[in-house]
């Protein structure tokens, strides 16, 4: 992600991202824990300033003292957003998976200690294990990524995987659940520090690596059920539009995987191998090719994904001898079907030293996925109009970080990162009519969570906090 205002802003307030030390977990002697009780209970609630849809005063909360300073917390909503699961570290070394029920903070399953790969001698403290949520063929599970060597000793070097460990979301005990299954996925391409990333915006797991950023360039997919794993090798042989085009599809990389396959990103053009290519979904006001070097190429860009569909754009088609303002449109991941489709000045078009993988703000949706932005690019699908946040000159560009079922969304404006300004909006309307809440106020991760939102950011001691706030 580069560091532009805008993003360290809205950073500073999402804390959470955007992606060993003491333990959460109840000691086998009875004695508390940081982040809860011996029994496993959350805590009581701390003062939080939250939006006046929240309760600040009600809730549950848990602590992870364990996380190192800007590093992503291993937090996630599992499938059904009833229930929230983080990773603990426990007294016997490795890490373990709590889950609780988000309306009451009870402890509805713990995992068994679980370790990670050993790490490599070139990681960092940033490069800690995540956990995800996600659900395959109607299956609920719980899936912990942690990158690292396998296999090394005094003779032999080792091979850098990302290891999955594949919990059942569903069923198993209560204490002590252990993996389905482990799978090791082979990195072919360095993955520096913390230069891999475990997904399933698609609807289907994606292991990528290799780069920095919302997208490394070398990916694999894997199924949960079947423990396979599908390498993809370089994308630029997946497409039969690549075919002799090195110049034209050297920025290719597999951005999402849904059930017809791989969604892959040229930097100037992209599509599904087999079932649709980015020039049969051009949107209105969009350029049908666009110059890129000495010839033209192949016009849109995939900016991001989210719950199975994604946010592209477009170099807009020539008016009176210039370029037209850039196209955002959003399509099914599957079918490439165009949802909506607006015009909005901002543009972030991939640069070459950005190799198509960075981008200045994640794509977020409601839980319903009627609304989707990213930035201040934002959309009501239900109603196929789209809200340009982007500042003018005079009015502040705001960037969305979440939104609810009703179309309020939360924002940070662009200005000063180390004091941020939130905003709340209404993507029901034309303009979004932003309203100020002031400096401080928390950004939900997840706005229902079991009719709660969701807030991850750090305490007074710069421990992550876990908080969960009833809707009023």
């Amino acid at each position: 992600m580069r560091a532009t205002k805008a993003t360290a802003a809205l950073a500073a307030v999402l804390t959470a991202a955007l992606l060993a030390g003491c333990s959460n977990a109840p000691s086998p002697d009875g004695t508390a824990r940081p982040g809860g009780t011996a029994s496993g209970d959350a805590k009581a609630p701390a003062k939080l300033a939250v939006p006046s849809a929240y309760d600040g005063a009600q809730g549950w909360d848990e602590s992870l003292p364990w996380v190192p300073e800007d590093a992503e917390p291993p937090v996630a909503v599992l499938p059904g957003a009833a229930a929230v699961a983080v990773l603990t570290v426990g007294d016997s070394g490795g890490f373990a998976v709590r889950t609780r029920a988000a309306d009451t903070g009870k402890v509805l399953w713990t995992s068994a200690a679980w370790k990670p790969p050993l790490p490599l001698e070139y990681a960092d403290k940033k490069d800690v294990p995540t956990v995800l949520g996600v659900e395959q063929d109607g299956r609920k599970f719980v899936v912990v990524s942690a990158h690292g060597t396998v296999g090394k000793d005094d003779l032999h070097e080792g091979t850098e995987v990302v290891r999955l460990a594949v919990f059942d979301a569903a069923d198993g005990p209560a204490t002590g659940r252990k993996p389905l299954r482990e799978i090791d996925v082979p990195v072919s391409v360095k993955a520096d520090n913390d230069g891999w990333r475990v997904s399933a915006d698609g609807g289907r797991v994606l292991v990528a690596y290799g780069d920095h950023g919302q997208y490394p360039g070398q990916g694999s997919t894997v199924d949960l059920v079947s423990g396979r794993v599908t390498s993809y090798g370089p994308a630029s042989w997946l497409l039969k539009q690549c075919e002799g085009k090195d110049l034209e599809c050297g920025w290719s990389r597999v951005v999402a995987v849904g059930p017809k396959g791989p969604l892959v990103g040229l930097g100037h053009g992209f599509g599904v191998p087999g079932a649709w290519f980015s020039d049969s979904v051009l949107p209105e006001g969009a350029a049908p090719t666009y110059s890129f070097g000495f010839a033209p190429s192949w016009n849109g860009d995939v900016y991001g994904v989210a719950g199975g569909r994604f946010l592209a754009q477009w170099h807009g088609a020539e008016k009176n001898g210039s370029d037209g303002p850039t196209v955002w449109s959003v399509h099914e991941v599957g079918s490439g079907a165009l949802l909506a489709r607006m015009e909005c000045a901002y543009d972030d078009f991939p640069t070459v030293t950005s190799q198509g993988n960075s981008r200045d703000y994640p794509v977020v949706t409601s839980p319903s996925g009627r609304f989707l932005a990213a930035g201040p690019v934002a959309f009501d699908l239900e109603r196929k109009q789209g809200v340009c946040l982007q500042g003018d000159g005079n009015r502040k560009t705001i960037a969305v970080g979440a939104i609810a079922d009703d179309g309020v969304a939360y924002g940070a404006v662009d200005g000063d990162a180390s004091d941020p300004v939130v905003a709340r909006l209404d993507l029901r309307t034309a303009t979004g009519d932003a309203e100020v809440l002031g400096a401080g106020v928390e950004i939900p991760q997840h706005t229902s969570v079991a009719g709660s939102g969701l807030f991850v950011t750090r305490d007074g001691n710069e421990n992550v906090l876990v908080a969960l706030r009833p809707r009023r």
